[in-house]
């Protein structure tokens, strides 16, 4: 899930970002309304957290501006506005969410947990593919019931994969998932976390589709 995190206090959207990083979902951020909404209109998101005060562009009608444009990304509002009102007129832009800052930020896991769960039209927490789990809430993985510990990219890499089991990913998409904008990448990286991947799970876990990408090995998981 790549998140785009819309927050002009720095402070605070540096802590947001260390935790979500830190929970294996990449983040990219951006302080300013405008800008939000034209990262919004040309990238692909999973998930937007948007303050509402913001510079130049206010969250609540940059957030109308996209599901005036068709652009349905969940959002998930967190804000200091904080009565019924706002509330009401959050869910209403389109918001799938509100959250009323401060917060406890594993309430914001739990919540951005909640709207995962409604885009994979599941009730579970747990990504499960044959003898291959992750769970979503402790981010442990198990295969044919043994723990698998995995570093945060490695994580971030797995889950990207199952949650698209039977698509060819390209390199371009995955190093957008694990680096985003703003990190050089070497030519190599992600065949070393592939590489890292097989090893620690199963040789014959993701196949490489020559001249376009990886897949998870069907036969391996159903």
């Amino acid at each position: 899930m790549r998140i785009l995190l819309v927050e002009d206090d720095e402070s605070i959207a540096q802590g947001l970002r260390d935790a979500l990083e830190r929970r294996a979902y990449p983040v990219e951020w951006v302080a300013d309304g405008q800008q939000a909404l034209s990262a919004a209109q040309h990238n692909p998101f999973d998930l937007i957290i948007l303050d509402l005060g913001l510079p130049s562009l206010d969250g609540l009608d940059m957030l109308s501006a996209l599901r005036q444009a068709n652009i349905n990304t969940p959002t998930l509002i967190v804000s200091a506005r904080d009565s019924t009102q706002h509330r009401i007129a959050g869910l209403n832009c389109g918001a799938d969410d509100y959250l009323v800052k401060p917060f406890d930020v594993d309430e914001l896991f739990a919540r951005i947990r909640a709207i995962e769960r409604r885009s994979q039209g599941t009730a579970s927490n747990v990504l499960q593919l044959g003898a291959l789990a992750l769970d979503l809430n402790s981010l442990s993985v198990h295969y044919q019931g043994q723990a698998i510990t995995l570093q945060r990219r490695e994580l971030s890499l797995l889950k990207k994969f199952m949650e698209n089991p039977r698509q060819v990913l390209t390199r371009d998409q995955l190093e957008e998932t694990l680096y985003g904008w703003s990190v050089d990448v070497g030519s190599n990286s992600i065949d070393v976390h592939v590489h890292n991947l097989r090893k620690k799970i199963d040789p014959d876990l993701i196949k490489t589709v020559r001249g376009l990408g990886y897949c998870l090995n069907p036969q391996l998981l159903s």
